[in-house]
């Protein structure tokens, strides 16, 4: 019987390693940085950097898991560190009794522009100074095309709750 699903090709398996690799490598240095110039881990880091960008510094807790790409119960732990070191607050949606809203603080905003210096200085260094010309519209044309065909079926996060109580 032979498998109905080819494997990769040598390009595409050299490819997913280095991809692989390259996003491990950074990561690791990047959350080095954040451990060391601010007591947080990325995925905190992540949320308080979208809540700086975000209108008026607030989002709903799901839209923070799907933009970072995490787990309810992951964001909803990670965000009950952040909040009782004040970085951030919690307050219920005044449109939907079931969205939870997670609104920065000045001592949130101010952690973000102590550590992104160096994040930034890492980034460049890490990932950009590498590159040959050319060599970043190429990746950013070619990930975001990844990207998009990835976000084209919603992360975990956005998906319907199964019921608990489905009779099977």
């Amino acid at each position: 019987m032979s498998d109905p699903t080819p494997g990769l090709s040598a390009d595409q398996l050299g490819a997913y390693f280095a991809l692989m690799e390259v996003s491990s490598l950074l990561q690791y240095a990047v959350d080095e940085h954040l451990r060391t110039a601010g007591d947080l881990s990325y995925v905190q880091f992540q949320i308080l950097a979208r809540l700086t960008d975000a209108p008026a510094g607030k989002a709903r807790m799901t839209d923070l898991a799907d933009g970072i790409v995490y787990s309810r119960s992951g964001l909803t732990y990670q965000v009950g560190l952040l909040a009782k070191r004040g970085l951030i607050t919690r307050s219920p949606s005044p449109d939907d009794e079931r969205s939870v809203i997670v609104s920065v603080t000045d001592a949130g905003r101010r952690l973000v522009a102590q550590v992104l210096p160096g994040h930034v200085e890492d980034v460049r260094r890490l990932l950009f100074e590498p590159m040959a010309d050319g060599d970043l519209a190429a990746l950013s044309a070619v990930l975001g095309r990844v990207r998009d065909h990835m976000r084209a079926t919603p992360p975990r996060s956005a998906k319907p709750r199964a019921s608990r109580n489905r009779a099977e």
